[in-house]
């Protein structure tokens, strides 16, 4: 039975040789952002609720990048898989032009609505002059990170293709860099050491900025100057020519996708709406809460990274179904395994982590509970995580619409809409019972996966 769930010792050395820079990038980075964040917690809890909204808006645009990248990644790692390196070429081409276009219309709305988006998050009750003060941090913060928007969707481009063919440490090399330089400069700016000027939660803004502008120059110059190791990059930008045939499949099969991250994005962002009408101080609090989980939740997000690449390699190899189905299932099994440590340790720390933060007692004590609640939660997460990725690897993106971001509109944001409105329940009921939804999911998934539609190859 343990052999069912537990691989050899050569299984976990691809997998860790898969999953553990993308671990490395992705904690160091939010490593990082909880630094930052802790630094505009410094300034008062008004900046950092502002900034934590900006933040929360800013997520829609930044999965609907990924979600834009992912749809092509599928056809790049199977092409990779069969040894195809021009059609690896045309994937990255189709990335890099989608990626132009949803960062101008990212910049377009959020110039446009930002103050009504805002607004939409302090309605609860509380003091108005501290709401006023929250929009005002917010417009700040946001007007500076629209001109990071360019260079994350280009690296997204560049960083994915090259994870999908196999090099994933120059992609966290060129994080690491980034969340350095991001880490210093907050620290001058923010506070204004150095003689550099107090600028708070712009300083933030411009630190995160110039960081992205850093790794873009990092993993594009290296992809451009290793070109024997980077195939796909020669001639790519000689043309911008996609096969037609190629092209539509990857629009159809990669726009549920695209439109899936933005349904859940957006539907997250609703649901934090609906958290925020039980007061103003569930705003710091979420962010607090929400940080601790994001550097928690690392180690299974990577290893759902993992299991996508890892998948859609072996399906382009067309390799034996029963072989693929056993890595599949320990795979997972690695997953939900860190689910349940990372969420023991974040329960362990869930009465500390907040007294970190410049803000109120009532606060930290919301924080900590919600923290709790999340850390029950996450390895049911985990495994929903690994199922999405395992499905995606195949080709079922419709499936993976109507089971992740289907799912939060028709059955998540009802129910916190109703109870956040039509019913007394505080935020601790109501954030517990809308996440437990999640157990639903799960079971959907199970059976996805046990159906076998996801194992295919696409290339052929």
């Amino acid at each position: 039975m343990l052999h069912r769930y537990i691989g050899d010792r050569a299984f976990y050395r691809r997998v860790l040789g898969v999953a553990v820079p993308i671990m490395i990038q992705n904690g160091i980075t939010n490593f990082v952002s909880l630094l930052d964040n802790i630094m505009v917690g410094q300034v008062g809890t008004v900046p950092m609720s502002g900034v934590s909204i900006v933040n929360g808006l800013l997520v829609v645009f930044n999965l609907c990048i990924f979600g834009a990248t992912s749809g092509a990644g599928i056809f790049t790692a199977q092409f990779h898989g069969s040894g195809d390196s021009q059609g690896v070429r045309n994937t990255f081409r189709f990335k890099i032009l989608v990626c132009l276009l949803i960062g101008v219309l990212g910049c377009a709305l959020f110039l446009q609505g930002g103050p009504a988006l805002i607004g939409l998050y302090l309605t609860g009750e509380g003091d108005a002059a501290t709401a006023s003060g929250a929009l005002d941090y917010g417009l700040r913060y946001l007007h500076v990170m629209l001109w990071g928007f360019l260079p994350f969707a280009l690296t997204n481009a560049y960083s994915s293709t090259l994870r999908e063919t196999g090099e994933t440490l120059l992609p966290m090399l060129g994080g690491v860099a980034a969340v350095l330089v991001n880490l210093v400069l907050n620290y001058v700016l923010i506070f204004g050491h150095f003689g550099a000027p107090r600028m708070g939660v712009e300083g933030a803004a411009v630190a995160t900025v110039i960081s992205r502008y850093v790794e873009f120059a990092i993993v594009a110059g290296w992809t451009h100057s290793h070109s024997l190791r980077n195939p796909f990059i020669v001639g790519a930008f000689r043309s911008f020519a996609i096969p037609g045939k190629l092209l539509k499949s990857i629009v159809i099969m990669g726009m549920p996708l695209l439109v899936n991250e933005f349904l859940w994005s957006s539907g997250m962002a609703f649901l934090n709406q609906c958290y925020s009408t039980c007061g103003l101080d569930v705003v710091p609090a979420m962010n607090i809460s929400s940080t601790l989980f994001n550097l928690s939740s690392v180690v299974f997000l990577s290893m759902g990274n993992a299991v996508g690449i890892i998948m859609g390699q072996m399906l382009g190899a067309c390799l034996p179904e029963p072989e693929v189905r056993d890595s599949n299932r320990k795979l997972i099994t690695v997953s939900v395994t860190s689910g349940i440590l990372f969420g023991a340790l974040m329960a362990l720390f869930s009465g500390l982590f907040p007294q970190i933060y410049n803000t109120t007692p009532q606060v930290r004590q919301l924080a900590g509970q919600l923290i709790c609640l999340s850390a029950l939660m996450m390895p049911v997460n985990a495994y929903i995580n690994a199922t999405y990725f395992t499905l995606r690897s195949g080709g079922q993106t419709m499936v993976t619409f109507l089971f992740d971001s289907c799912f939060v509109w028709v059955c998540c944001v009802p129910l916190a809409f109703c109870l956040s409105r039509f019913t007394p329940l505080t935020i601790l009921p109501l954030y517990f019972i809308c996440q437990s939804a999640d157990l639903i999911k799960c079971v959907i998934g199970a059976v996805m996966l046990k159906q076998g539609k996801w194992i295919q190859n696409l290339t052929v």
